[in-house]
C-alpha cells in the first residue's frame, strides 16, 4: 500500500528518499520535543510510546510524500527506502528486531535504522507528556552488524586466519549455528569479509539491539549519521 495525500495535491507529492527522510526526521524531532501530548501523560510503557511516535512520524511523512507502508511480512516500517524506525529511551537505548539468520550478526540486518532516542517528561499541572528527542541518528545498513563480532573477525583476517580460526571464533561467540552452518559462514567470510558494525546484538528469539556505541559515533564515522 502506498501512502500519501489524497487531495488534488497528490499529483505533486514527492517520492520519499533516504535524504528526504533524514531531513524530515530532523524537523519532526525538533517539533516533537516541544509538543505536549495528553495521551502520553503517565505512560511508562516503552512499546506504547514507540508505537505512538512511529505512527505519528509516518503520518507526518504521508502529508507530503508517497511511500510504501510496511507490514509484518516486510518486517520494516519503510520498505521503499529499506529503513526501519526505532524509538528508545535515553536511559537504556535498545530495542528488538526480527531474527532472520545468524549471519546478520556478521553482515548486518540488511536495512538501515532511523533511531529516535527520547527523554520523557510529565507535566502534572497540565496532565501532558512530552518526548524530548535528545538524539536522532541513522545507521546505514552496512553498519548494522554486531560490533564485537565483526571486530573479532576482521582481526582474525588481518592476522592471516583461516576457516578453522573463524569457526572457532564463531563457536566462542555462540552464534546460533550448527557445525555445518558455522563452516559455511566461515567460508563466506573468507570470500566476502564483513564491514565493521556498530550495534550490539544479543542472541534471542529476536535480536536485542543496543545503540550506545552507534549514538557515540554518530556524525563521526562513515555510515553513522547524526540527524539531530
Amino acid at each position: 500500500m502506498v501512502l500519501g495525500r489524497t487531495d488534488s495535491a497528490a499529483s505533486v507529492v514527492k517520492k520519499l528518499t533516504i535524504d528526504i527522510l533524514l531531513q524530515e526526521a530532523a524537523k519532526f524531532a525538533k517539533a516533537e520535543s516541544k509538543y505536549d501530548e495528553p495521551s502520553l501523560y503517565g505512560v511508562t510503557d516503552g512499546k506504547a510510546i514507540g508505537t505512538y511516535l512511529e505512527h505519528k512520524f509516518t503520518s507526518f511523512l504521508a502529508e507530503n510524500y508517497d511511500y510504501i507502508q510496511g507490514n509484518s511480512a516486510m518486517g520494516i516500517d519503510l520498505p521503499g527506502v529499506n529503513v526501519d524506525i526505532k524509538v528508545t529511551k535515553s536511559s537504556q537505548p535498545q530495542s528488538s528486531c526480527p531474527f532472520k539468520t545468524a549471519s546478520q550478526k556478521v553482515y548486518g540486518l540488511g536495512y538501515g535504522l532511523l533511531v529516535f532516542v527520547y527523554e520523557k517528561y510529565d507535566d502534572s499541572s497540565n496532565r501532558t507528556g512530552r518526548l524530548n528527542m535528545i538524539h536522532t541518528i541513522f545507521v546505514c545498513k552496512e553498519r548494522t552488524a554486531d560490533y564485537q563480532t565483526t571486530r573479532g573477525i576482521l582481526g582474525i583476517l588481518s592476522r592471516g586466519g583461516n576457516s578453522e580460526d573463524l569457526v572457532g571464533f564463531i563457536e566462542e561467540r555462540n552464534l546460533p549455528l550448527d557445525e555445518i552452518g558455522a563452516n559455511q559462514l566461515a567460508e563466506r567470510i573468507l570470500q566476502e569479509p564483513p564491514i565493521q558494525g556498530y550495534l550490539t546484538m544479543s542472541n534471542a528469539l529476536q535480536w536485542r539491539l543496543q545503540y550506545g556505541r552507534a549514538i557515540e559515533n554518530a556524525g563521526v564515522l562513515e555510515g553513522l549519521l547524526r540527524v539531530k
